[in-house]
């Protein structure tokens, strides 16, 4: 039977996988603030977004298998969890849309800026407001389980990872 561990225990296993998946978008924002520096269809601009689709990628589907399922199961969590899986499904058509747009045109760049704010807006958001809720939600065994399968998936869902262009327009619903 699952005992609820004291709250100190609890908060510094709840801080060990959030403490990751906030190391994953410290790196996210990292080649978000390298991307917006490239200009044109150069290869860094390409290699950068290629890295940047693949990291997020896998990171959300990891987060969401760890994470999310977790945070499912618990009802004073269900809207954000939600909310979160949403915007991930949002996230991945930006950069799907994004991919499939000339790297040398005004529209990518434009296009770049808005998932640049929607990402960060979509991480600020978990760190300060979900990742709190959900630590207060979570057991000792709760957590440990969250930090293998993230580390487990992540590997798996990043090799799997790929850039997929698909135009907004012409994606399917």
């Amino acid at each position: 039977m699952a005992t609820t561990p004291d709250k100190s225990t609890a908060d510094k296993s709840a801080n060990d996988i959030f403490g990751r998946l906030k190391q994953d978008h410290d790196k996210h924002r990292g080649l978000l603030d390298k991307l917006s520096e490239t200009h044109g269809e150069s290869g860094e601009r390409k290699k950068l977004f290629e890295e940047f689709t693949v990291e997020v990628k896998g990171h959300a589907a990891a987060e969401e298998q760890a994470l999310y399922s977790t945070m499912m199961r618990k009802p004073a969590t269900t809207d954000e969890t939600r909310h979160s899986v949403a915007e991930h499904h949002e996230i991945e058509e930006a950069l799907n849309d994004l991919a499939a747009t000339d790297m040398s045109s005004g529209a990518w760049m434009a296009k770049f800026k808005q998932l640049d704010h929607d990402y960060r807006h979509h991480i600020d958001e978990e760190e300060s407001d979900h990742f709190p809720d959900f630590a207060k939600q979570l057991t000792e065994e709760d957590t440990e389980h969250m930090r293998k399968v993230f580390e487990l998936r992540k590997v798996k869902e990043r090799a799997d990872a790929e850039v997929t262009p698909e135009a907004r327009d012409e994606a399917k619903e």
